[in-house]
């Protein structure tokens, strides 16, 4: 975890950012999907290694791509809410917030909650809690970034994930070349180490 999610960690110490005690699971997480072009890869290439993830969707994503949403589902991996249109929650109301995730809701059904960017209000996070466990990170793979190379962003998860780790991928275009190269990798490696990869799942109700 970098100097920036630790101390926001001190901030929102009742978001969910590592999962304590379990030394031998690790959590990879999706964001920004579903989109055609890469998330069906996505699903296959975790299904060689039966590896179960959490794919936080965006709402008009996935009324764009039902099909792949229900395979998401159908294939074992969780879901979360990531907003309907991956608003800033720093720069928006907190009414158009709080209404954008319910609008989100309407497609995804889930208890978890992932706030676009990271970026989110005390206020905003006070009216979510009420209705979703809001999950962060510790291992943000930065695969979106033109400025990483697929190494560097290998090197990165593993030098800085652990167990318990949530770990942050993209299933989008823009994270395509290092997400190909990276995560098949990283299934390869911490499986040879007797790691296991599971969905995160946490009810509110």
């Amino acid at each position: 975890m970098i100097k920036k999610e630790r101390i926001a960690a001190k901030i929102f110490r009742d978001f969910v950012w590592h999962f304590a005690g379990r030394e031998k699971d690790l959590y990879l997480t999706f964001d920004d999907g579903p989109t055609p072009e890469i998330t069906p890869w996505v699903l296959e290439t975790l299904s060689k290694y039966n590896a179960k993830s959490t794919f936080f969707c965006i709402g008009e994503n996935v009324m764009n791509n039902t099909q792949i949403y229900e395979q998401i589902i159908a294939e074992g991996h969780a879901v979360g809410n990531h907003s309907f249109s991956h608003l800033k929650g720093w720069i928006t109301s907190n009414n158009d917030y709080v209404d954008d995730v319910k609008k989100a809701s309407e497609f995804i059904n889930s208890d978890l909650f992932r706030p676009p960017y990271g970026r989110i209000k005390p206020a905003q996070s006070y009216e979510l809690k009420k209705d979703y466990y809001i999950i962060m990170w510790d291992v943000l793979t930065r695969d979106y970034d033109e400025d990483v190379n697929p190494q560097k962003c290998l090197n990165y998860v593993i030098d800085h994930s652990e167990g318990g780790s949530i770990i942050v991928f993209h299933d989008t275009i823009k994270a395509k070349k290092n997400l190909q190269y990276v995560l098949p990798k990283v299934l390869d490696y911490y499986s040879e180490k007797g790691f296991e990869f599971k969905a995160i799942e946490m009810a509110k109700n």
